[in-house]
């Protein structure tokens, strides 16, 4: 774990807070930045220094540790995570019911607090993933347009999911309307002066865009552009064929004929040969 933690230790015996600090010592990842004597100065602590944890004696003077994780939350204060420290062992349970994260006995044993710590990196390192992979997703569903909620089912069902800068859907102004055509739908698409015709199983589409910038939109991995003025949805290609007189087309899947040109020829072929 990279973090280095910062510490309170929480202790009405000097000695008790001294030997514990000295065995924290042992840990590169943790920094003992106060020490407590009392449930009152704890507060005033976790107040000024919001540390990341603390060790805390449970039978002290004034404010035991339970009422101190009480006042805690009473006030509004950042909670750290909390390793209970005691001599007796009747308080595991209750220590438990207020979301300790350990509980150790006293004298502490440096394997024992050695596994404590382990827990703790261990939990961190979990949080740091768990909010590494929200942030990727989100990201991921900002540049995309895929749901979030989708990313996560494909991430959790373990799915090859190949996500790009390539939206999955067209939107195309028609007579006032806006059409959310998938790209995966799309079959070819072919200049016709000034617009795009976009073909689907369903319908064609009229697109008022230059074959560059409609280029520039789709996915180079499921679009191969097979003459300046037509792209083809690789996955609907059924044949690539020459003929005697050294032209090239497509067969797609529907039927369909389109031609190859030779600048695009070499391409093309590798692409649906791939």
């Amino acid at each position: 774990m990279s973090k280095v933690l910062s510490t309170i230790i929480v202790d009405d015996e000097a000695l008790a807070r001294k030997g514990l600090a000295i065995r924290l010592q042992a840990h590169d990842d943790i920094n003992v930045i106060a020490q407590c004597g009392n449930g009152r100065e704890a507060i005033e602590a976790i107040r000024a220094y919001q540390p990341d944890l603390i060790f805390l004696d449970i039978q002290m003077p004034g404010l035991d540790g339970f009422e101190v994780v009480q006042s805690i939350i009473e006030q509004g204060l950042s909670m750290p995570m909390v390793v209970f420290v005691t001599a007796y062992d009747q308080y595991a349970l209750k220590a438990f019911d207020v979301h300790a994260f350990d509980y150790l006995l006293k004298p502490v044993d440096d394997e024992r607090l050695s596994q404590a710590i382990d827990k703790i990196r261990e939990k961190i390192q979990s949080e740091e993933n768990l909010l590494h992979k929200e942030q990727l997703v989100k990201l991921v569903s900002d540049v995309t347009g895929n749901d979030c909620e989708e990313i996560l089912q494909d991430l959790a069902a373990n799915k090859l999911t190949n996500y790009s800068n390539y939206s999955d859907v067209l939107a195309i102004k028609d007579a006032g309307e806006v059409s959310r055509v998938p790209v995966k739908e799309i079959i070819w698409i072919d200049a016709a002066g000034d617009y795009m015709c976009v073909h689907t199983s369903a319908n064609t589409h009229i697109l008022r865009k230059t074959m560059k910038e409609l280029e520039e939109t789709l996915d180079p991995q499921l679009f191969i552009r097979s003459h300046r003025s037509t792209i083809v949805n690789k996955h609907y290609v059924d044949k690539f064929c020459s003929q005697l007189n050294g032209e090239y087309y497509l067969v797609l899947k529907n039927g369909k004929e389109l031609k190859v040109s030779r600048s695009y020829k070499d391409r093309v072929k590798q692409a649906v040969t791939a």
